[in-house]
């Protein structure tokens, strides 16, 4: 595989690794209280910080992840602040990427390098990733997810938007309107994208052979020919014709979703009732099919302004939002009805609503998480002037209002990063609290989410099991006290009545010789410097 170059790449290539965990802090005053409230997040932060901060809870469980990054075309104003350890990507910090700047689409690779990668922890081997994204940076954003998602598929869908392009301006109306983006589209390659729900494409009348009352349809087709069917299919089985014959194939649904067909004369049999079984497709009803790389119904950035404009009065508060057909077609393809979907470039809130009507339209839990950089507002007078200073509040504001107008008695948490966890901040006094560390502990030690915060214990400062290695962290949020505390004989001998396996504690210090820890079964593990790594 070709690999792609750009200037800062062997800057920021591993850069995800130093970015310094950070507590999320829940905003009671900005949170909503319903249903799923500790898990439908809001978050106001960089995005690169607050995907770092969400790896020891949700690594490997998101399911479905959509972003809408800087297309780079010039004019969006975006600004490089990755704080990068490089004298070249230090002088591009807090720079206006602009259409004349030579260097724009390496500083755009050397952003988005580190969050995919991030991105990449955080999805679910199942899980699906969908980056918008347009003429500008598609070609180098291609080869970076080739290289990132290395054993995972790369498709290309293409969406028909509008005829007007990103900057709000026609472009090239002698030649050709730019009437479509695209979504690129990451997947583990054993992975089955559902189909959508689609009426048929084709205009012909089709003979209502068997003058069923729901007016004319086509016999399409519901198994695999008996040659192409799989014995081992947990959908291989028999099924017998009304004039007795029998068909042994694999089929596309289960024999009990088979039977309810039947009884329903959703099943068309023949002429003579002896026919390979066909499902009936009527003309005026959806049916489910194989998505199509083209995305030519799925709404367009109008409908996706008039959808906000809506929800605020008639006001314009964002330029061009995502429309909400769109990510609820993307969500029917690579979801089920509890998975978790991310959107780390949250813009006004598309995702989240479009969360919020599937499920209301199909009885699903699913549950959202937005981050949204603090990001002013001040080139949308409108937004401005209706009081939203900053696009994180029109997100939140968004998603409040769609809960509201439709009663769905749904909640959330708002969340802004806490205290930095790691060397400097420890020793600056800029103390977390101890189920946030414990929580960061675990992770660092196993390289796994801690799924019951409940089994931490801080007055024994134990932080929880993996296998038969119990894990400890001997802390306080009090530098004072913290400056005093240590493994001592006591607490080894405390531990090791508890537990005689292997132990693995985290402390400031250690007044134990190497001989009283192999008695023990400890292995000791200094704060702060643990923090730079996992065991």
């Amino acid at each position: 595989m070709a690999l792609l170059n750009f200037k800062g790449k062997s800057a920021v290539w591993n850069h995800h690794l130093s970015v310094p965990y950070q507590t999320l802090e829940k905003d009671t005053k900005l949170s909503l209280k319903g249903k799923n409230a500790d898990e439908n997040l809001i978050i106001e932060a960089d995005n690169l910080t607050a995907l770092k901060s969400l790896l020891p809870k949700y690594q490997g469980k998101i399911r479905c992840i959509y972003i809408d990054p800087p297309y780079n075309t010039g004019n969006e104003g975006w600004v490089y602040n990755d704080s990068v350890n490089s004298p070249l990507i230090k002088d591009w910090i807090g720079q206006t990427v602009g259409a004349d700047d030579l260097t724009r689409h390496d500083k755009w690779l050397c952003m988005m390098a580190p969050r995919l990668k991030l991105l990449r922890e955080l999805l679910d081997d199942d899980g699906v990733i969908f980056i918008s994204i347009d003429d500008n940076e598609i070609h180098n954003l291609i080869q970076l997810m080739k290289e990132i998602f290395r054993d995972d598929y790369i498709d290309t869908m293409v969406w028909r938007k509008s005829g007007v392009g990103r900057d709000g301006k026609m472009k090239n109306t002698t030649t050709f309107r730019k009437d479509h983006e695209y979504v690129l589209v990451g997947y583990n390659y054993t992975k089955n994208l559902n189909k959508s729900f689609e009426k048929p494409k084709w205009e012909n009348e089709y003979d209502n052979k068997d003058n069923d009352p729901r007016g004319p349809y086509k016999a399409g087709s519901i198994s695999n020919k008996e040659e192409a069917s799989n014995p081992k299919h947990e959908n291989y089985y028999s099924v017998e014709s009304p004039s007795g014959k029998i068909f042994t194939r694999q089929f596309n649904v289960s024999e009990e979703e088979f039977e309810i067909l039947d009884e329903d004369s959703r099943i068309y049999w023949g002429k003579n009732g002896d026919a390979v079984p066909a499902i009936k497709i009527f003309v005026n009803e959806k049916r489910k099919v194989t998505t199509s790389s083209l995305l030519l119904n799925e709404g367009t950035t109008t409908e996706g302004t008039k959808e906000l404009q809506t929800l605020f009065n008639g006001k314009k508060l964002f330029d061009r939002p995502k429309p909400t057909t769109l990510i609820k077609k993307i969500l029917q393809i690579s979801t089920d009805k509890n998975s978790i979907i991310l959107d780390s470039f949250a813009g006004s809130g598309t995702t989240a609503q479009a969360v919020l009507d599937l499920n209301k339209g199909d009885g699903g839990n699913r549950k959202f998480i937005l981050i949204q950089l603090p990001e002013q507002t001040k080139k949308n007078k409108e937004a401005y002037k209706a009081g939203f200073k900053f696009v994180h509040e029109i997100t939140r504001e968004r998603v409040k209002r769609v809960i509201e107008k439709g009663k769905l008695g749904v909640g959330f948490t708002y969340m802004k990063l806490g205290p930095k966890i790691d060397a400097e901040s420890i020793l600056s006094g800029q103390l977390p609290s101890y189920k946030d560390l414990a929580k960061y502990i675990y992770f660092l030690a196993t390289g796994k989410t801690m799924n019951d915060v409940k089994k931490i214990k801080e007055e024994e400062y134990f932080v929880g099991k993996i296998g038969s290695q119990s894990i400890h962290l001997i802390y306080k949020k009090d530098f004072n006290k913290l400056k005093n505390m240590a493994l001592t004989l006591e607490l080894a001998e405390q531990m090791n009545k508890k537990d005689k396996n292997k132990k693995l504690v985290y402390a400031p210090a250690c007044f134990l010789d190497d001989e009283n820890l192999e008695k023990f079964n400890i292995e000791f593990v200094s704060i702060p410097y643990s923090l730079f790594g996992k065991k």
